[in-house]
């Protein structure tokens, strides 16, 4: 057992918080106006709790046993991928665009969340292991993402077509992708540094 730096600790206790809570808020956005974006990205919202609260578990744990937690991160990353399939799959079939202006402004406090859950989590992100990094690229790539969304909302308002919001969708879960297989190459190296000190 290590002891967790409480700094850290603090960091990602902030974070977990921020992203559960707005999860809720954007997921009755999305609801409500029908945006595949905004389903996927509030998806990802709640990944991101869910990895941060097992982060606050894992702190003080080994070596092997954070980058056995990393490669579970890894497989978790990928969830709002199926989540985000699914959902697009049905907007494809009745392709509806959404109401342009809740969907650029949502994407822009999204934005803002990921700003500021990235920024807490910044200078742990070299130092805090597999896990810390799983936080940190969720909240980066979540930052694309919202960048997105916000130019879904204008495409939508010009075109009034389904297809800025569906496409978007579609390229959160390829920043999913990414981030799963970084998270695992992580992890795999911290399995094998555990495995050298014995």
């Amino acid at each position: 057992m290590t002891m967790p730096n409480p700094q850290l600790k603090s960091a990602v206790k902030r974070v977990a918080m921020l992203e559960f809570g707005f999860f809720g808020f954007e997921v009755s956005v999305a609801l409500a106006i029908g945006s595949v974006a905004l389903i996927a990205d509030s998806i990802d919202f709640l990944e991101d709790a869910s990895i941060n609260l097992l982060i606050l578990l894992a702190l003080g744990w080994s070596l092997a046993a954070r980058a056995r937690v990393g490669m579970v991160l890894a497989a978790v990353l990928l969830i709002p991928t199926l989540g985000t399939l699914g959902v697009a799959w049905m907007k494809f079939n009745a392709p509806i665009p959404p109401s342009a202006i809740p969907l650029t402004l949502t994407g822009i406090a999204a934005l803002a969340a990921n700003a500021i859950s990235a920024f807490w989590l910044a200078r742990f992100r070299k130092t805090g292991g597999s896990m810390v990094k799983a936080a940190f690229l969720s909240a980066r790539n979540d930052m694309i993402a919202n960048v997105g969304i916000i130019g879904a909302g204008i495409a939508t308002a010009w075109s009034a077509s389904a297809w800025p919001d569906l496409i978007v969708g579609l390229a959160v879960a390829v920043l999913n992708i990414g981030a799963a297989k970084e998270v695992f190459e992580t992890a795999r190296i911290e399995h094998l540094e555990a495995k050298a000190q014995f």
